[in-house]
């Protein structure tokens, strides 16, 4: 350490860089090594070491430090993490999932119909959260269809990518953007020079160029992407692996939407891993269902099937289990319900009752939904089921039953099933609704805000307290918890933003940004370029150097730390620099356009298991993606944002 200590100086004798500069230079270099060879330190941890290094060494104040997480860009990150768990918890994303896969019936007609509304949906809807919805509906599509999921998954990452940057809102990239322009500023006007030459991006800024390259995407997904794609037919048969079986009475309640409906318009027909064996009606049994047979208030159907598709029937409104008459029917009370395994032990007080004489709500505050034995389904009713040691009981529980009964003599094993809370479908058009009324709120206070002089409803760039103002009417309109808020903001996302930042200002303060810009503008004049063309290589160059990181690195570090340095550049420029707007709409785009990487962008590590994808797999088709896109936006962005 002292070594290097001592070496700096001289660096920074050598190469006319200050000695903050060479320190802030250093440590941004250890983090980006660190983040490619120690795969198994977090990448947040990694960025706040590196900004306590530069806050301790004196290269920026402990102000300075800690003014990432106070950011606005920060907070209202945050908030859409929030208000996007809000959509999921009533449903809302579900409903939306499902009806565009519905009826797709090939891998081609699924992938239309997925750039048709993916697109636009991640335009508004932060991609992380959208493409965990999503992505539980395409797997059970291609269990349906016997369907490689290694063929569809990819797609719907990069497509949620690609719509991301048609607005300032569709990806968290845009929003740091912003962060770093907002600081930017001060720093401007402290050089004598106009602010408005770092203006803030406005939320349809990015749309002129966003769109293009938004159809750009899709086209290439749509006609070379498929022939690029790898085909795991053992995903397939992982997909059709058999697991444990239960069988299960649902109750049609009277407000039920597939009330009226046949069995295959309801899509009851080719459910993943479960199957309609009866309808018991007014003492009629209808066995074995058709697909034409219709559907009444007071059906009790009869499924047998898999744990995670019973508990997507869950999420169907006016469907609920049918074992228990004093199950909470009320959809404020389900949602405070989990599904939960239990194995039965010999010294269980239920052994020998039968199901309905077992007073299980009683004794437990849980509803008995399925029995399983012996590793095979139960076909008789439940309620006259004799319960025996070691059977599995698919139960419906509060949220603390398995840790209360963990260590009971009562049970050999308790286990809670994720996933498989109900939703609060009373509250989606509420919770769709609010969504709805923050995207008009930012789009007012984007393009009118100084012209509307309501307090601060639409002045001074309330983004931040709309998205907080959103959550808070979700969470009092009951559309989500607060406790399902709160787990909704990734932490790791947040505290990697916040450091990122300091870094970034780290490297502006030092002079590292200017020193690196001037030498990029200096290399370029040298090399015999015409003038006409400089301002096309530099922006060539930015685009390819952040894209670069970024496919090693956070997306949203790699923005904050080349914002600086893309200002620079433009700012080095002959005859008083370029405009600064294309180098920045440059930086915003390469980070948000990862594709030749897993770890470039979340949603591509978020699939690739899933979807059995290998590294190779995102460098065969998206190297060639991100080399069309940054053709693209170098000839999009000038005419946009002339130089």
């Amino acid at each position: 350490m002292l070594a290097l200590i001592d070496v700096v100086p001289l660096i920074a004798a050598a190469g006319g860089l200050t000695i903050d500069g060479v320190i802030a230079l250093l440590v941004i270099a250890l983090v980006f090594c660190g983040l490619v060879w120690l795969r198994g330190v977090p990448i947040d941890l990694l960025f706040l070491a590196g900004l306590v290094l530069v806050t301790l060494s004196g290269v920026i104040t402990p102000r300075q430090a800690t003014e990432g997480f106070a950011s606005p860009a920060v907070l209202f990150i945050a908030a859409l993490f929030a208000t996007s768990a809000g959509l999921r918890a009533t449903g809302a994303l579900d409903w939306i999932g499902t009806a565009i896969l519905g009826t797709a019936k090939t891998e081609r007609a699924a992938l239309v119909r997925l750039s048709l509304t993916v697109v636009p949906v991640s335009a508004f809807v932060l991609n992380t959260p959208l493409v965990a919805m999503f992505m539980p509906v395409l797997l059970d599509w291609c269990r349906q269809r016997k369907v490689s999921p290694s063929r569809v998954l990819i797609p719907l990452s990069y497509l949620t990518i690609v719509g991301g940057v048609c607005t300032l809102i569709g990806t968290s990239t845009t929003l740091v953007v912003n962060a770093e322009l907002a600081k930017l500023q001060k720093w401007i006007v402290e050089t004598g020079r106009p602010a408005e030459l770092v203006e803030e991006l406005e939320f349809f800024d990015i749309t002129w160029v966003g769109i293009p390259l938004a159809i750009i995407g899709v086209v290439y997904l749509l006609t070379i992407g498929p022939k690029l794609l790898p085909k795991r037919s053992e995903i397939i048969d992982e997909l059709g692996e058999r697991r444990r079986e239960y069988l299960v009475e649902m109750l049609v309640q009277n407000d039920c939407p597939l009330i009226g409906k046949s069995v295959e318009q309801a899509g009851l027909r080719n459910l993943p891993g479960l199957f309609l064996i009866e309808i018991d009606r007014d003492e009629e049994l209808i066995a074995p269902v058709t697909p034409n047979d219709m559907i009444h208030a007071g059906d009790r159907m009869v499924f047998t099937g898999v744990v995670q598709t019973i508990a997507d029937l869950e999420r169907i409104p006016g469907l609920v289990p049918a074992a228990d008459l004093t199950y909470e029917f009320q959809p404020a009370q389900r949602t405070q319900r989990r599904l939960t395994e239990a194995v039965l032990s010999r010294t269980s007080p239920l052994i020998g009752r039968s199901v309905r004489e077992a007073n299980f709500r009683q004794r437990y505050n849980a509803a008995i939904v399925a029995v399983h034995r012996n590793g095979e389904r139960l076909t008789n009713k439940i309620g006259s089921i004799r319960l025996e040691p070691g059977d599995t009981l698919l139960l419906q529980t509060k949220a603390d039953f398995a840790e209360a009964y963990r260590n009971s003599r009562d049970f050999y094993l308790v286990s809670a099933i994720g996933g498989s809370s109900a939703r609060r479908h009373d509250r989606a058009i509420v919770a769709m609704a609010l969504f709805g009324l923050m995207i008009v709120w930012l789009t007012v206070a984007g393009l009118w805000g100084d012209l509307l002089p309501f307090g601060n409803l639409f002045a001074g760039k309330p983004q931040p307290i709309i998205g907080l103002a959103i959550v808070l009417l979700m969470i009092g309109t009951r559309a989500m918890s607060t406790s399902e808020a709160r787990s909704a903001i990734d932490l790791q996302v947040i505290i990697t933003i916040a450091a990122a930042i300091g870094l970034g200002q780290a490297l502006k303060t030092s002079g590292a940004a200017q020193y690196i810009a001037d030498h990029l503008v200096s290399v370029t004049t040298a090399s015999g370029i015409s003038a006409s063309l400089q301002p096309y290589v530099l922006l060539a160059l930015i685009y390819l150097v952040t894209a670069l990181f970024t496919e090693m690195i956070s997306n949203v570090a790699v923005a904050a730390m080349m914002i600086p340095i893309a200002v620079g550049v433009a700012l080095a420029g002959p005859d008083g620099g370029y405009s600064t707007r294309p180098f920045i709409m440059a930086v915003a785009l390469a980070a948000s356009l990862s594709f030749a990487t897993p770890i470039g962008y979340q949603t591509n590590l978020m699939v690739m298991g899933p979807g059995g994808y290998r590294p190779v797999d995102y460098l065969r088709i998206g190297l060639p993606l991100t080399l069309i896109l940054m053709v693209a936006s170098v000839v999009i962005v000038p005419i946009a944002w002339p130089f």
